[in-house]
């Protein structure tokens, strides 16, 4: 691939090569120890041609934010459609995992904790934040009512943990990047379904 900064590189291939840069900087050090300069530096432009693409530095995170938060809500959207708690969220995993394929860091910057509240920046996250809680919340609330449960003290604690186990897998899967998105489908299903046999054989033990 080109240099970013390469003449005759059209501008929106260009502008993608800078987002992709620029999401990992700011998913790596976090929006409050993000350099722009060692963005430009990495995709071989100047810092003024940052400016002129997208303004100012909040101009190329909203941009960062933008694209990433719409491609994670829209994979997550497309796994509500199936039926069944356990398939909807096996589902929704392998959606999240093939958005975020070799781009870990779409995740880290929609939720990135050093984002200044109150901020333009934060409430940007803060939306996309909100849509993809929110469709968590409707899995949770499916899953605990499938055991009958409907305690909202049970759905808040349920929903804090599924989205533990989410971040930590995309977390674990930054320190294993061969592993292909099929892979980590795989990986989760098969621990799942060991998790799931055993509280089976607790139960039979009562």
């Amino acid at each position: 691939m080109s240099p970013a900064g390469t003449k005759g590189v059209p501008r929106a291939q260009r502008e993608r090569q800078i987002l992709d840069i620029a999401t990992t900087e700011f998913g790596t050090r976090g929006y409050a120890n993000a350099s722009v300069i060692a963005i430009a530096t990495a995709a071989g432009v100047s810092k003024p041609l940052i400016y002129t693409y997208f303004g100012s530095r909040d101009g190329l995170h909203a941009a960062c934010v933008q694209r990433a938060g719409e491609t994670l809500v829209e994979a997550v959207a497309r796994a509500q459609v199936v039926h069944g708690a356990q398939g909807k969220a096996l589902a929704t995993l392998t959606g999240i995992f093939h958005a975020l394929d070799g781009r870990t860091q779409n995740w880290r910057i929609i939720y990135d904790t050093t984002l200044p509240r109150p901020s333009a920046a934060h409430d940007r996250a803060r939306t996309y934040q909100e849509a993809l809680n929110a469709m968590g919340s409707q899995g949770v609330t499916e899953v605990l009512a499938e055991a009958g449960i409907t305690t909202p003290e049970d759905q808040s604690l349920l929903l804090a943990w599924w989205f533990s186990i989410v971040s930590t897998t995309i977390t674990w899967w930054t320190d294993h990047p061969h592993l292909t998105p099929t892979a980590m489908t795989n990986h989760c299903l098969r621990v799942f379904t060991a998790l799931n046999q055993k509280g089976q054989t607790l139960r039979a033990d009562d």
